[in-house]
């Protein structure tokens, strides 16, 4: 037995997990008038409503007493203040300081970082005004008109995901594309309508060494030199982001357009760098100034607010109630909003890469379950989809449902549409339908007893499901960069909890280095045997089937 799972709250979770899982919501409404009120909170225009959720006062206090337990609020102040919580890479884990506001220095390593953050992020601005503005000229002196994206995980679903939530508030005559794939559909289907006079590279890669990355900008590059027959100029049609400047400049990018990755910021995190330059050419310097000012009022926020009216603390809670006592081992991020439709996959990243984690912060292997796996769907989408499960399958699936109280250019006839389905659709998941319920409709439609008996079992919903609501007045960048932070902070809690680095991934270097291996053998057509039975096979039958291919 592990000491988190040996601690005294979380043997009185257990304990009080006998007590409440056969309670339904509906009881737990009825019994308190006050339910909302006591059970939401708000951050500016962000309310967050977790009273359907499957909790009672009890639940809370002993959650927060876990929260105590593992020293929650000293780690929020490590996190903050810059010490190496990220102890298998001995860093410091300080994406909050890319947004900082105040002036008091971030000290690593003796230096304060906040200068050279602040000069980056203008040579950014910089950078993406000229574009914006069409001061920046290619190599026949015309404008950009295109950017592409290269990059791979945080490098590419952080600032994908923000581009398009943003949508309204870009130029919409300057067009941001992202690549991520290696398989060459996705760069040659964005290349095929692309002029290589009016197009922008940025390479995302922290080392520009990774394969996915690199082999997709080495493709772009060489596109570049067949189309205009030379490689001249080219410094005017690619950008990196980089700590890696000496192979940058080597494949071809200017010094003044290489900007910097701090080891500090980890992928996922990272949006809010250099990495966002995508972001800024899309909705401009004042607008990804707001977008870092709602992620700074979320930091304050997370820091200074006690941990029981604390938003991400109690997103965080919940999750462990659910994960590690309900057994539920996914969650659902269900966004009604349209321009949300890439954030449960950039979710996806942020949590399970953080915290898909099975040994603890002192190497020992964990006797409990960690991470959640997280899916979604834009939720008007999700409901003629995996809904289905959520209201009557066998697995309890706890969800987030984020929606806008109006929406950038709102159509009242549509938006009340949508709205009335997130309303419904969490009441729903609450309630459910009781088979007095249903027999009582059924019986209204006219069917006879026979009909009833037999139609009766499939209208029957359970309830008693989870949900919690996020609704923000509107999408504008500074609410969604509140909404990611505390997203952020949602998974550094759980991380703590569960005793886990939550800022490290070694997990996909495995598939990395036998890919490296394994892409020397397909250069050749002889057989391969040094794996097992199945990899050679597969391999062999690769080979066999190209053979003729001599690329």
């Amino acid at each position: 037995m592990s000491s988190l799972t040996e601690s005294d709250a979380w043997l009185a979770l257990a304990e009080h997990y006998h007590e409440i899982k056969d309670i339904h919501m509906r009881e737990l409404f009825e019994s308190d008038a006050d339910r909302f009120d006591n059970y939401s909170l708000e951050l500016n225009d962000i309310l967050y409503d977790y009273s359907k959720n499957r909790i009672n006062e009890q639940t809370v206090k002993l959650l927060l007493q876990l929260a105590n337990d593992v020293d929650l609020s000293a780690w929020i102040e490590k996190l903050f203040n810059g010490e190496a919580i990220n102890h298998t890479e001995h860093r410091a884990v300080l994406h909050t300081a890319l947004r900082e506001q105040g002036n008091k220095p971030i000290i690593i390593n003796g230096e304060d970082i906040l200068p050279e953050i602040k000069a980056e992020r203008q040579r950014v601005k910089k950078l993406a005004e000229k574009i914006r503005t069409r001061q920046w000229r290619g190599v026949t002196n015309q404008a950009i008109t295109d950017v592409v994206n290269i990059g791979i995980g945080g490098s590419h679903l952080g600032p994908m995901m923000v581009t398009e939530a943003l949508w309204p508030h870009s130029l919409h005559d300057l067009n941001v594309h992202f690549v991520s794939n290696v398989d060459e559909n996705h760069i040659n289907d964005t290349l095929e309508n692309l002029n290589p006079e009016t197009t922008l590279f940025i390479i995302a890669s922290k080392t520009f060494t990774t394969q996915d990355t690199m082999v997709n900008a080495e493709t772009a590059r060489q596109w570049y030199i067949n189309k205009l027959g030379n490689d001249n100029g080219i410094e005017r049609h690619f950008t990196a982001v980089t700590s890696n400047v000496k192979l940058a400049r080597q494949f071809g990018v200017a010094g003044d357009n290489i900007f910097k990755m701090w080891d500090w910021v980890g992928g996922r995190y990272s949006l809010w760098s250099a990495i966002g330059l995508s972001i800024v050419i899309a909705i401009g310097s004042e607008q990804f100034d707001e977008l870092l000012d709602g992620a700074y009022e979320a930091d304050q926020h997370f820091r200074s607010t006690p941990l029981e009216k604390n938003i991400p603390v109690m997103m965080a809670l919940l999750g462990v109630w659910y994960n590690n006592f309900f057994n539920a081992q996914s969650m659902a991020i269900l966004p009604y909003d349209q321009h949300l439709h890439r954030f449960p996959a950039y979710l996806q990243q942020a949590d399970m890469e953080s915290n898909g984690k099975y040994v603890d912060r002192q190497g020992q292997e964990v006797d409990y379950t960690t991470g959640p796996v997280i899916f979604g769907e834009i939720g008007i989408a999700g409901q003629h989809a995996f809904f289905q499960l959520l209201h009557q399958g066998t697995k309890l699936v706890p969800s987030d449902i984020l929606a806008p109280v109006y929406n950038f250019r709102c159509i009242a006839r549509h938006h009340r549409a949508l709205m009335s389905n997130v309303f419904a659709q969490t009441e729903a998941l609450m309630r459910g339908k009781t088979e007095q319920e249903a027999y009582a409709e059924l019986k209204s439609e006219g069917l006879d007893d026979e009909q009833i008996k037999q139609r009766l079992p499939y209208k029957v919903f359970p309830g008693n499901r989870p949900t919690s609501s996020l609704l923000f007045d509107t999408l504008d960048p500074k609410t969604l960069g509140s909404i990611i932070a505390l997203y952020e902070h949602k998974i550094f809690v759980q991380g703590i909890i569960w005793n886990i680095n939550s800022f490290d991934q070694w997990g996909v270097e495995l598939g990395k280095q036998l890919a490296t291996n394994i892409l020397n053998e397909l250069n050749d057509t002889e057989p391969v045997c040094s794996h097992d039975s199945s990899t050679n096979g597969l391999i062999n039958y690769y080979k066999r089937r190209r053979a003729s291919d001599k690329k």
